[in-house]
């Protein structure tokens, strides 16, 4: 059976912004668009099939938690299209634990590619599932972070939550 290409979407408001999500027919996560993203708001699709609005429900539920600081891990169907190459670095990223970071570098010495953190970045970068692919967790070697579709505030923001970095101090001037 060859699955729909349509994907059904709902918007999730939470104190990071609002993220628009994606869920195929069969209620699998393909999507999560970050707030920074221009596209236009929707709502969920009352004809979706019950897979569908399931599957929506319980990402935004998960995802929702995770915001709260009630939830480390995703439970969720997750169909992350893309490149073999990008499949391997995602599955890598979905592996580092909540409340810890590596950095391109290391993802790459892991997948056995010498010389290989720009493509790794470039795959971290094209993630369609951020935050429950966890590309937010990837910082530069020397501890800086890089690089986040969402921008670097809400990168700083989610490792925050996650105590993988000490908030940041107020400005004094």
């Amino acid at each position: 059976m060859e699955k729909s290409p349509y994907l059904y979407r709902s918007l999730l408001r939470s104190a990071f912004g609002n993220f628009e999500l994606a869920v195929d027919a069969s209620g699998t996560l393909v999507e999560v668009w970050l707030p920074n993203k221009s596209r236009p708001p929707v709502d969920e699709d009352p004809t979706a099939p019950s897979a569908a609005r399931n599957g929506m429900h319980a990402a935004m539920q998960q995802l929702d938690e995770y915001f709260r600081g009630a939830r480390r891990s995703f439970d969720l169907q997750l169909d992350a299209r893309g490149s073999a190459f990008d499949r391997r670095v995602w599955q890598r990223l979905y592996e580092i634990p909540y409340g810890v970071t590596t950095s391109y570098g290391a993802i790459a010495i892991d997948l056995g590619l010498e010389n290989g953190a720009r493509a790794v970045g470039r795959a971290n970068g094209a993630n369609p599932i951020p935050i429950v692919i966890p590309c937010h967790r990837v910082i530069g070697t020397d501890g800086t972070l890089t690089g986040y579709g969402g921008g670097l505030e809400l990168k700083r923001a989610l490792l925050e939550l996650e105590g993988a970095i000490a908030p940041e101090a107020p400005r004094l001037f």
